[in-house]
């Protein structure tokens, strides 16, 4: 089965093959780590994942790459503010991000680069540029020079003129134009740098990536993903200084995930709707917000709200319920994938709302299925689960849940369901009443079967 990507490059859809028969290469433009992780962070750290479990389906060699960007003028700042050496700062809030977006379900990448174990690599790209003659020195600075290149601007789509109208870009006496950006910047003593043929300094962020890629992937890789925000000036700025460094394609298939809003508004600082995943993890549990993120196809806008997290919450426990009600029945995963219909939806550029859809279906034939056909249905729930990195715990620990403070325990639960039972033997159909509304109030509900009496614990 063939598989599709929207390659921002072309505007279009393209049937991806890799460059190297059954070798993939993707890199994906990691955090600056001088704060916690926002929601809007971990949208393409689930998106790529969920691309990279897709393409292990395909492909016996699948190199992931997502680099740490752990030296910057905003990581500099943040030491300053709170006292702090730079390496406390990076080394605090790369394992935090690393915790978080593990309890997103996302996979480790196969490579995580930081930006200052290669130093030279970057030091030796400027150098090319330097030489071929779209770089120069300007008072202890080396600038690209973009008027160097032909065709600056074909990602984005704009002339250079338009690409900087209302863009974020230094405006600097030293620059020959407007656009030029920076490769390597001077240090102060106060601050971290490295030793170059242009003084004590460090790197600019847009050299970073495109350095790290060519150490670690090659001068050419098939994937390269991002945000939308990225596209100009970062994304726009990398193939510059590679294709004119080392010319080639430098990346065949460009893809980038669209905004994230926060109850309808963009998510800014300002409007005080920053909201982190650390902070959301205290109220909903990491697969939620999965789900959530997935729950509309990456390119295209999202609204995150409490609303789409209490609906992914309940989707998800619907789901459970069902495998939870299959729990003694053994799995069946000798499945072909590309017989179903969620792999055909992953494989039309990740659709995943189409994937989520699918796996309903599953859910609702496998309720109404005879004995036989259960561990097949199951099996294909599973699968499907798996490819989107979700439905992977225990049902029953799921839907029952880690108490809150305060909450009723598991075995006052099972004690009150045990009573519950005693009094329906004793036709005292009141008392089991009771217990039921009890568990209610306290956020128990109880699922009478045939089987016996399961409970879960509400969702707030």
């Amino acid at each position: 089965m063939d598989l599709t990507l929207y390659n921002t490059l072309s505007g279009r859809k393209e049937t991806f093959e890799p460059l190297v028969p059954d070798t993939v290469t993707m890199y994906v433009c990691g955090p600056t780590v001088y704060n916690l992780a926002h929601i809007g962070n971990a949208r393409p750290v689930v998106v790529f994942d969920t691309l990279f479990r897709l393409l292990q389906t395909h492909y016996d060699t699948v190199t992931y790459a997502r680099n740490i960007t752990d030296i910057d003028d905003k990581i500099i700042a943040a030491a300053r503010e709170g006292g702090r050496g730079i390496g406390s700062v990076t080394e605090e809030y790369t394992t935090k991000y690393r915790e978080d977006m593990a309890q997103l379900n996302a996979l480790p990448p196969t490579l995580e680069p930081l930006a200052t174990e290669n130093i030279d690599a970057m030091i030796a790209l400027t150098a090319t540029l330097l030489e071929k003659g779209h770089a120069y020195e300007a008072q202890g600075h080396v600038l690209f020079a973009v008027e160097s290149m032909e065709d600056y601007g074909r990602l984005s789509k704009r002339s250079l003129d338009d690409m900087l109208a209302g863009a974020r870009v230094e405006v600097a006496d030293y620059k020959r134009h407007p656009g030029d950006f920076v490769l390597w910047k001077p240090a102060s003593d106060d601050d971290p740098g490295w030793d170059s043929p242009w003084g004590r300094g460090r790197p600019g962020w847009h050299l970073e990536c495109s350095a790290m890629i060519r150490e670690h992937l090659g001068e050419t890789i098939d994937i390269h993903g991002g945000g939308r925000d990225l596209i100009f000036p970062h994304h726009e700025n990398e193939i510059a200084q590679s294709r004119c460094a080392h010319g080639g394609d430098y990346v065949r298939y460009w893809m980038h995930n669209a905004y994230l809003d926060i109850d309808g508004e963009k998510m800014s600082k300002s409007l005080g709707n920053f909201r982190t995943v650390r902070d959301l993890l205290e109220s909903y549990r990491g697969e939620v917000l999965r789900f959530a993120l997935l729950s509309a196809q990456y390119r295209s806008p999202l609204n995150f709200s409490a609303e789409l997290l209490d609906q992914a919450q309940a989707t998800l426990d619907s789901l459970y319920s069902t495998l939870r009600d299959v729990q003694d029945i053994d799995v069946d995963m000798e499945i072909s994938l590309v017989d179903e219909p969620f792999y055909h939806a992953l494989n039309d550029d990740l659709n995943t709302p189409v994937a989520i859809a699918e796996i309903h279906a599953l859910a609702k034939q496998l309720h109404k299925a005879s004995p036989d056909d259960k561990p097949a249905l199951k099996g294909r729930i599973l699968a499907a689960g798996n490819l989107l990195g979700i439905l992977e715990q225990d049902a029953v620990e799921w839907l029952q849940g880690t108490a809150a403070s305060g909450a009723i325990s598991a075995a006052d639960i099972e004690a009150l369901i045990e009573e519950r039972h005693a009094a329906k033997l004793a036709k005292n159909y009141a008392r089991a009443d009771e217990v039921r509304e009890e568990l209610l109030v306290q956020g128990v509900v109880l699922e009478d079967s045939r089987e016996g009496t399961q409970w879960k614990r509400k969702s707030d």
